[in-house]
């Protein structure tokens, strides 16, 4: 990666999170509500698996849009600078303290290659483009991951971080579709 590429990345990360923070708490629950709302409009059968995550800090959602999945979830668990391990959500009881302020499940760990099993994949990121690049926040957790998946791969962002253009690399993997609060599940 250049370092021209490296710094508008991580400018824009900059900026993306300070916009974040700034978003009043009655707009974020009104943002997590709709997303909620998508989520359980989402065509997923009970047999099918989806990935996804506990929405953390400033990012959009909460653990409400779990509720909406009628089917095996997986969540999310941070190995260190390995691909992401996966363990099923069983509820908020079965949730613990982790890493990066993460709540992940206490079940037993599925390995990395279980996001190949799964039928979509909702994946947290910072932006992502009209062309599907995603920016995430730059820890190569789901760069690593990604790779392993033949489902669609959706994008969860507030409405703003749409962008008509996200700096690329040659290994980011491209979102297929993203799912914002006003609009919902658009295909890219």
């Amino acid at each position: 990666m250049t370092s021209d590429l490296r710094d508008r990345k991580a400018s824009l990360r900059s900026r993306l999170l300070a916009q974040r923070r700034s978003v009043p708490a009655d707009v974020r629950a009104t943002e997590a509500a709709a997303l909620a709302a998508h989520v359980a409009r989402l065509e997923v059968s009970p047999d099918q698996t989806v990935c996804a995550f506990l929405p953390v800090g400033s990012e959009p959602g909460d653990a409400s849009w779990l509720d909406g999945l009628r089917c095996r979830v997986l969540l999310p668990v941070v190995t260190g600078d390995s691909p992401l391990d996966w363990a099923v959500h069983t509820g908020p009881a079965d949730l613990a303290p982790a890493a990066l302020r993460l709540l992940e499940p206490t079940g037993p760990r599925l390995g990395a290659s279980a996001i190949a099993g799964a039928s979509l994949v909702l994946v947290p990121a910072l932006a992502v483009s009209v062309d599907g690049v995603r920016l995430g926040k730059g820890k190569g957790h789901y760069d690593r991951s990604l790779p392993l998946v033949k489902a669609p791969l959706v994008a969860v962002v507030r409405d703003v971080e749409v962008l008509d253009s996200v700096p690329a690399e040659p290994h980011d993997v491209r979102m297929n579709g993203v799912l914002t609060p006003s609009v919902g599940l658009r295909w890219l």
